[in-house]
């Protein structure tokens, strides 16, 4: 064989040998592309998004729609070539694994912490649409959670209503922790409760939760691992006694970033105005109960869902606004908002035809 000959032959073979490596060698990324949206004020198998019972609503037009963004799975470990693929690509992202599924966590505790992130968001939006509105909506200090193996498994369980720490009042979450804390780990603490069964059964009676019978209970307090605080085990949260009966329903979702566009239309199905006035409008943000929008993860994957889906605003929340206007997708004009008012307002400005008044993003 010829020097010629032997150098294409050694050559032909690296080649084929960097080709196979990018095919077969696995990377610890991960990729996101644009998903579905779902128009909240329509209907997603078969059934409204958003069901209301209880209190008079109005015909809706146009589109508020919540985006998604699609994600490898858990246990996908991509190639090279598809990682270099979607690094030059447009309409994918590529992140690090761990962003996604930080280590140690598993494909099920992942879907379980985005479904419980989604039922919250669910919660929270309700909250926050009906306070816009005006409409009082009581709250309650609940066990969110009881840690397994700690001194309030057994004694407390999720759903239970805290009246009393100690014989002190509890008027928020925050309350709960201040007064356990206040004892020397080994100490008892007494806890005044509703159970969680008898709440519940009030509530369906319309009758208040909080206001049921109570009951006492004594633990013993344990030491916190990262410090030498008096701890019991359990999370407080906040649950809310809703006037009306709002049913939010959309399978194959999870997350807290759709918290914005549902607020926004139980707030367009409860008043005779309709807030986009037959105009397509998408938008992301998390929200709480106070009507504070929060930033969202793979935002320019649902710009370019929302501008494939024939979107022309897209409500993006004040802190992504910078990372959107990099690639915004022509023909959408990204509006920025921080507030559940500032939304309103947008959308008021967009059905007056006053777009030059919107606050759009920039990138800086």
């Amino acid at each position: 064989m010829s020097r010629r000959h032997a150098t294409i032959l050694t050559s032909t073979l690296l080649l084929i040998g960097m080709l196979c490596a990018v095919v077969l060698i696995r990377v610890p990324y991960s990729e996101l592309s644009p998903g579905p949206t779902v128009n909240t004020l329509g209907e997603h198998g078969g059934d409204p998004v958003l069901n209301i019972k209880g209190k008079k609503t109005y015909p809706t037009s146009g589109h508020l729609n919540m985006t998604t963004v699609r994600v490898t799975s858990a246990d996908y470990r991509m190639s090279l070539a598809e990682a270099l693929y979607g690094w030059l690509s447009d309409e994918s992202a590529v992140v690090p694994h761990s962003t996604l599924y930080p280590e140690g966590k598993t494909a099920e505790e992942a879907e379980e912490e985005n479904a419980e992130e989604f039922t919250q968001s669910q919660q929270s939006a309700k909250v926050a649409a009906l306070k816009e509105l005006g409409i009082p909506v009581p709250t309650r200090t609940v066990v969110a959670s009881v840690v397994k193996n700690s001194p309030a498994e057994g004694n407390l369980r999720a759903g239970d209503v805290i009246k009393a720490v100690d014989g002190k009042p509890v008027d928020k979450p925050g309350d709960v922790a201040e007064l356990v804390t206040r004892h020397k780990p080994g100490e008892n603490v007494i806890f005044t409760v509703v159970p969680a069964k008898a709440a519940e059964a009030a509530e369906k009676a319309g009758e208040d939760p909080a206001g049921a019978a109570t009951k006492r209970v004594s633990i013993t307090t344990t030491q916190a691992k990262d410090d030498k605080r008096a701890i019991v085990g359990i999370q407080a949260g906040t649950a809310h006694t809703f006037p009306f009966e709002i049913d939010i329903k959309l399978a194959d979702v999870g997350g807290p970033s759709a918290g914005l566009m549902f607020a926004l239309g139980i707030v367009d199905k409860l008043t005779p105005t309709e807030l986009t006035a037959g105009t397509f409008v998408a938008g992301t943000g998390t929200i709480d109960a106070a009507g504070t929008v929060g930033p969202i993860g793979g935002v320019q994957m649902k710009t370019l869902a929302a501008r494939e889906a024939g979107a022309k605003f897209f409500l993006t929340p004040e802190a992504n606004c910078p990372t959107a206007a990099e690639q915004k997708p022509e023909g959408l004009t990204l509006v920025k908002v921080g507030t559940m008012d500032g939304a309103m307002k947008a959308l008021k400005d967009i059905r007056d035809q006053k777009t030059d008044d919107l606050p759009v993003c920039t990138t800086n």
